[in-house]
């Protein structure tokens, strides 16, 4: 039975994505040729290792077990390529990322720009998932560092405070709420909201506290990032829910009304968060570092 690397980054990409198709194109394989390396580990192994339903696939007993295994070789192989780095500039190191609609868009350009700049040997696979996910994602060791709301259970986890991210309420300058410095949720659960897209992080998180309170959003209309947010509201579209950053940015050059939201779940911290910094591989842990220093340093002062 020889498995080789190629093969286990197959293998788990296609059990992260539920589905052979999205796995070959995750490895960057055509379906033709990741379908025959799925048959070849089958084959020499004796067993199957998925099983095919309509929504896709999911790993057998057999499949879980090397599931496991796939991850901590990749794992020991990225701590590899990290270390063997200082050495030589022919390995490339890689970090696994996830974070929310707020802290990809307000919070990690700059800084993981900078980060990028400064090793320009490793890359970044970043994706965008509610708070939630991520932490499942870090527990099931599919990312190397997450990036999450305080507002959720992270047990088990090592969690560092990255940045305050409070969300507050933009709306029209003549809205009745305008003069308020707080509103809570549930006061503007009937009007007209400006959204982002419903599978964005942000959008999951107001969906399940409207839930909560029994109703739902109605969205006039939703666009693609905060500043379209903001535009749409400042022309009367309806009201909208942006982080404080974004709003006091395009405050300075839009006709818009801001509120904090007086909802616990609005006031927030988010969290950079790992499984264990000291078993992460070096590249993540320099990342890591990069991540939460300025907040650091400005506590220790």
């Amino acid at each position: 039975m020889r498995f080789d690397l190629t093969d286990l980054r197959l293998f788990l990409h296609v059990v992260e994505a539920g589905s052979l198709t999205a796995g070959a194109a995750r490895s960057h394989m055509t379906l033709a040729s990741a379908s025959q390396r799925v048959r070849g580990m089958e084959d020499a192994l004796g067993s199957p290792l998925l099983t095919r339903h309509a929504q896709g696939v999911r790993p057998t007993e057999a499949g879980r077990t090397l599931l496991h295994h796939a991850r901590v070789v990749l794992q020991q192989m990225e701590r590899l390529r990290g270390e063997l780095g200082e050495y030589g500039q022919g390995l490339k190191g890689h970090v696994r990322f996830m974070c929310g609609t707020s802290a990809l868009t307000e919070h990690l350009p700059e800084v993981l720009s900078r980060f990028l700049m400064q090793h320009p040997r490793i890359s970044v696979d970043l994706e965008e998932r509610p708070s939630p996910d991520t932490v499942d994602a870090l527990r099931g060791g599919r990312c190397d560092i997450g990036i999450v709301s305080d507002a959720i259970g992270t047990e088990g986890l090592e969690c560092h405070p990255f940045r305050r991210d409070d969300l507050v309420l933009v709306m029209p300058r003549g809205h009745a709420l305008a003069g308020r410095r707080r509103v809570m949720l549930a006061e503007v659960i009937d009007s007209e909201f400006v959204g982002l897209p419903a599978d964005s992080a942000l959008q999951l998180l107001l969906t399940q506290h409207a839930r909560a309170l029994g109703r739902h959003l109605a969205y006039r209309v939703r666009v693609g990032n905060f500043e379209a947010v903001c535009r749409m509201v400042e022309n009367g579209v309806g009201v909208g829910i942006v982080p404080q950053t974004a709003a006091e940015r395009c405050a300075r050059s839009m006709k818009i009304a801001r509120a904090a939201l007086g909802d616990a779940w609005a006031e927030r911290t988010l969290m950079a968060c790992v499984r264990s910094s000291q078993e992460l591989p070096l590249n993540a842990r320099r990342m890591l570092e990069h991540l939460v220093a300025p907040v650091e340093q400005v506590a220790a002062k």
